[in-house]
């Protein structure tokens, strides 16, 4: 059997009871501060910072003895893998905003001629494109100025 309330109350009720929408947030992070750490993380750092030498010691005699795991542990601490390598190509002079294109080109043709991998190219073209910018914007900014000179 269903109730039929009285429209009236049942409007004041849901009146009383109104969800606020487009309340904005505060604003900054009202989170964590800014530096502070996991408990877990803490903890753990706490407990390392005294057996670090003979944790050290401990992997380096297991590398010595073999132990792959350990050596390689070791040896990226000792040399890390590099992240980047210097990329060995003849990039044509850059005199201009205009002449982008051209070391764009030949940047293309690096790429087509297996000279260059996708990824040494883009991080290229990245760098053309950004002295591009800074070229444009110099010259507008002469530009400007002589306009703004000109005119009064």
């Amino acid at each position: 059997m269903t109730h039929l309330g009285n429209n009236a109350s049942d409007n004041a009720d849901k009146a009383t009871h109104k969800k606020v929408v487009g309340v904005p947030f505060k604003k900054g992070n009202p989170g964590r501060p800014k530096g502070s750490r996991h408990k877990v993380t803490l903890a753990i750092q706490a407990l390392l910072d005294g057996e670090a030498e003979a944790l050290t010691r401990k992997a380096m005699e297991m590398a010595l003895q073999g132990d792959s795991v350990a050596l390689r542990l070791c040896l990226d601490r000792i040399h890390p893998p590099r992240k980047d390598a210097p990329v060995r190509f003849d990039l044509p002079p850059m005199e201009g905003a205009e002449s982008a294109a051209s070391a764009m080109g030949a940047i293309l043709a690096s790429v087509a001629s297996g000279d260059l991998t996708p990824s040494e190219a883009s991080g290229l073209a990245g760098l053309v494109e950004g002295y591009r910018r800074a070229l444009e914007t110099t010259e507008l900014e002469a530009r400007l100025k002589a306009l703004e000179e000109r005119q009064g």
